[in-house]
């Protein structure tokens, strides 16, 4: 039985967090819905806890880290992304931080595609016209029409695990792909193309569809459907500006599931405002929750835009399974227990789910 105190700053699903419990950790779960204050991060960091369960809505800086020096062993945050945490003071302070990359690639990419045809399809339109009663009689293209996506053009921005999961699941509509990342994969492309030509050889579509990889610029300028699936860097910081919208098709859509801040919001919205682009689809956004004064909740394109609650991988296997091959707690979960208990030799270098390998070679 072991000793170690954690406190985590939200209940990541009771299942996962008994797997301490029953190995003799003393935890501690904050279980209100909002985030807890700085103050108490740093609090119970100060008191000498050895590790910390977090989320994107923590900010774990440098005086976090320094908090926690001779005591704190370990981070584990409850997400793929970690924007929140300054790797800079973690690798200063030698703490290891995880993630829970790979158990959401498949709950985003199937979200990005229910998105991009919730918004061309024009779903909540149609919703809305039958629950405010205008639904009177069927007509050829009164009062909506919606664009059909079987047939189109896709554009995957960044072909890591999820843009890849994407384009599979993309399979099904016959579309063509264009795909631009700055670490091309003609592996990927050329195998995909196998499956593009089987279906065609079998009959499972109309007509053969491709795969390649092209320049950003190209795909903007060619793609029906804008997809993005890149992490936040310095680089993909506001990548889709005004000069990428207006490279766009007048009858494109902007999809995005991967970071906010990769799209310039106020450019976005002048877009959509001005008939630039089609619409757009957004489960992430520059600052979270979406402020009340965002532009994104003009009323005047409100059929054009669908804002969603960072909610791509919230499905109950992924948010909540125990077992860290299917759920992120499972995973954060153990992340945390490699850390503690020395699995894989003592060394984080070593960890599988550990981020700042780099710190500890």
């Amino acid at each position: 039985m072991n000793t170690f105190r954690i406190f985590s700053t939200c209940n990541i699903g009771e299942e996962a967090l008994e797997r301490l419990t029953k190995r003799g950790y003393q935890l501690e779960v904050y279980n209100e819905i909002d985030p807890p204050p700085k103050a108490l991060i740093l609090e119970k960091v100060r008191s000498g806890i050895d590790g910390l369960i977090t989320t994107l809505r923590d900010a774990i800086d440098e005086e976090v880290f320094n908090a926690g020096i001779g005591s704190l062993k370990v981070v584990a945050q409850d997400a793929v992304g970690f924007d929140n945490i300054d790797r800079e003071a973690a690798n200063q302070c030698k703490i290891p931080f995880t993630n829970t990359a790979e158990v959401l690639t498949d709950a985003t990419a199937e979200f990005a595609l229910f998105m991009l045809g919730c918004v061309s399809r024009k779903l909540y339109s149609s919703e809305l016209i039958v629950r405010n009663r205008v639904w009177k009689t069927w007509h050829p293209f009164s009062p909506i029409l919606g664009d059909e996506v079987t047939g189109k053009t896709v554009g995957v921005v960044g072909t890591g695990r999820i843009g890849k999961a994407f384009a599979a699941k993309c399979l099904g509509l016959e579309v063509d792909l264009l795909c631009a990342d700055p670490f091309p994969d003609e592996a990927f492309v050329k195998d995909f193309q196998k499956l593009l030509d089987l279906r065609f050889e079998l009959g499972l579509s109309k007509k053969g569809n491709t795969i390649r990889y092209t320049t950003i610029e190209n795909l903007l300028g060619s793609a029906d459907y804008v997809s993005l699936h890149v992490p936040l860097s310095d680089e993909t910081y506001h990548l889709i500006e005004e000069h990428a919208l207006h490279k766009m098709k007048k009858t494109a859509y902007l999809i995005n599931s991967s970071r906010g801040p990769i799209v310039d919001e106020d450019a976005l919205h002048a877009a959509v405002k001005q008939g630039q682009i089609a619409g757009a689809a957004l489960d992430v956004f520059e600052t979270e929750p979406l402020p009340e004064d965002s532009p994104l909740r003009d009323s005047e394109i409100v059929e054009r835009v669908r804002l969603f609650h960072h909610f791509a991988s919230g499905t109950r296997e992924t948010r909540l399974s125990p077992d860290p091959e299917i759920g992120m707690a499972g995973r954060c979960v153990q992340g945390l227990i490699d850390v503690l208990e020395g699995n894989y030799g003592g060394n984080p270098n070593n960890m599988p789910f550990v981020v700042n390998k780099e710190a500890f070679e």
